[in-house]
């Protein structure tokens, strides 16, 4: 009876989720929530500036027909990282999570970084 129950629970994942809780340290959970939470905002922020630049696009007219196939491309690939992130979290593969955020994330984090270099250093674009 025992091996009965312990090959059947062995089958359906439940000793090994139990011995990946038991074994996890508090310190490394609560650094990838941090992380985590640091790149769906990185990323929702980078999203949202790309949803900005859209608006005003279409209100100047500068969003044609000719590159509205790249916009449209542009932002399904941003919510597709988003929603991939969250499900991804929700389902407790929070490293694929923190990956498929990453991907929207590093170009604004970047981007970020040279408008402030540029800010501080104020180089002679000549």
């Amino acid at each position: 009876m025992s091996k009965a129950y312990s090959r059947q629970s062995h089958e359906s994942g439940d000793n090994y989720l139990d011995l990946l809780r038991m074994t996890t340290s508090t310190t490394s959970c609560i650094r990838g929530r941090v992380v985590f939470l640091a790149t769906s905002v990185c990323s929702a922020l980078t999203t949202f500036v790309a949803v900005v630049f859209f608006a005003v696009g279409i209100g100047d007219g500068s969003v044609s027909s000719f590159n509205l196939v790249l916009w449209l491309g542009l932002l399904s690939v941003m919510a597709l990282s988003l929603w991939a992130g969250y499900a991804l979290h929700a389902r407790g593969r929070v490293v694929l999570a923190i990956a498929a955020l990453a991907v929207t994330a590093l170009p604004g984090i970047l981007a970020t970084l040279f408008v402030l270099l540029a800010i501080v250093t104020q180089p002679r674009w000549n």
